[in-house]
């Protein structure tokens, strides 16, 4: 995952290792986001824009560079071999709030179809499991997405 991260933004822009790192856990927060999208086999509109604006918000980034690191991510999900890369970033870089808001954002793409599939819940589940998001958080959050849609 870092070589796509080093190989990307040398082309573009010189990073030392701390803003590469800042970049490291943008891109698997992005395909976190992506996989969930992904987890019913249908990708959405409404899941595409949905991944664009919880991104935006959450890093307050740019609409290009959104569009950047959302197709970056698209190809780092297509070549990951599990998820344990993307939520090992989360883990390390962010505290127990902003997991959950990761958790919401999650949930936000879900529902962005107005269609909440058994798959994108099981792996919406196994992600909070990993990034150590309580169960009760896991359930306040997806009922606070719920009654929001």
């Amino acid at each position: 995952m870092f070589q796509a991260i080093r190989d990307y933004f040398s082309q573009h822009i010189r990073l030392d290792d701390k803003q590469a790192s800042a970049r490291g856990v943008q891109l698997a927060t992005a395909s976190l986001l992506i996989e969930i999208s992904r987890a019913d086999m249908q990708v959405t509109d409404g899941e595409r824009l949905a991944i664009v604006q919880q991104i935006e918000r959450f890093f307050a980034m740019s609409s290009a560079d959104t569009a950047e690191l959302v197709s970056l991510a698209e190809r780092e999900t297509d070549n990951a071999t599990c998820m344990f890369e993307f939520t090992r970033q989360v883990n390390e870089h962010f505290d127990y709030a902003q997991k959950c808001e990761i958790v919401e954002m999650l949930w936000r793409v879900a529902y962005a179809d107005k269609d909440k599939d058994k798959y994108e819940e099981h792996l919406l589940r196994r992600i909070a499991d990993l990034i150590y998001v309580s169960p009760d958080d896991f359930a306040r959050l997806r009922f606070k997405v719920e009654a929001s849609t």
